[in-house]
């Protein structure tokens, strides 16, 4: 079996000892372990830890690497959508952030974890992703993501109108700080804090949620995942934001964006023990009376 590992720079030093218990619980189970070249070059001189190949930029994951475990939190999950791609590599997260909606792993659960990834002991969480296409390949090849796509004004800037149409029909037009089109995983990301509904990973649906909108009538709304959706874009200011999960670009003049669900999929790794509401009722401390009686 070949794992594949990524992670993030860490400034503390007290991830370091799980940083190795990762790598020591793969070499005990005989894998053969490669780690991402830009997570090798964090690793060389502050983790020690037991030898592995590196995956040099251009490398072929699919049908090589059997599985990719990333290492801090649902942002550098997020990483390495643009690494996995379309190969179908299942990845697992193991948690050093905050929340944790992806990277579903607590860092006191590794051994337990590694064990039960090798065993192959586990379930596959296929997610949808979104494609944003424009006339100017503002993402590159990169231009799809997993939670969701954004349009913003600039801090500095009035609020922008962004006309929004659905299959070739306008559907609205909205003043405001920006939209968010979020697929169901991202539903529990950005969208969530502006007020968007939860959506359960398999209900095959998108949210369009708008960020601050001026219209007091406007409110999110749910689609189905064959939407077509197209938007452009009006602003008093010099240039507006549009970000594709974690990567972003300021656009200086008006530009017809395209948003639709991608032809494929991402596989997240679950462990047998886990469900999407459990991950509810804990990330989100569902239940949980927090008055001192």
């Amino acid at each position: 079996m070949k794992i594949a590992v990524y992670g993030r720079q860490f400034n503390d030093p007290q991830v370091f000892p799980y940083i190795r218990q990762v790598f020591d619980s793969l070499v005990l189970h005989q894998v053969d372990v490669y780690v991402h070249h830009q997570f090798n070059e964090y690793l060389q001189g502050n983790v020690d830890t037991a030898a592995y190949n590196v995956l040099k930029p251009g490398d072929t994951i699919k049908d090589f690497i059997d599985i990719f475990i990333t290492i801090g939190g649902d942002g550098t999950l997020l990483d390495m959508v643009t690494v996995i791609r379309d190969s179908g590599v299942p990845v697992i997260g193991i948690n050093f952030g905050r929340l944790g909606f992806l990277a579903s792993i607590n860092k006191n659960d590794i051994a337990a974890a590694m064990h039960a990834v090798v065993n192959k002991e586990y379930t596959l969480d296929c997610r949808e992703l979104l494609i944003i296409d424009s006339d100017k390949k503002i993402f590159g090849d990169d231009n799809f993501a997993l939670n969701d796509v954004t349009i913003h004004k600039r801090d500095d800037s009035a609020m922008i109108t962004t006309h929004v149409s659905l299959n070739d029909e306008f559907l609205n037009s909205y003043w405001g700080d920006g939209i968010i089109i979020s697929t169901s995983t991202g539903s529990t990301a950005y969208s969530l804090s502006c007020g968007g509904p939860i959506i359960f990973p398999q209900s095959n649906s998108i949210a369009l949620t708008p960020v601050s909108p001026h219209n007091l009538n406007v409110r999110p709304i749910i689609l189905p995942d064959t939407s077509k959706l197209s938007f452009e874009v009006e602003c008093r200011g010099t240039n507006y934001i549009v970000s594709c999960d974690s990567r972003t670009a300021v656009i200086d003049k008006t530009m017809q964006f395209r948003v639709y669900k991608a032809d494929f999929k991402l596989n997240l790794i679950r462990m047998n023990n886990e469900s999407y509401l459990q991950t509810l009722r804990t990330k989100l401390l569902w239940g949980l009376d927090a008055r001192n009686y």
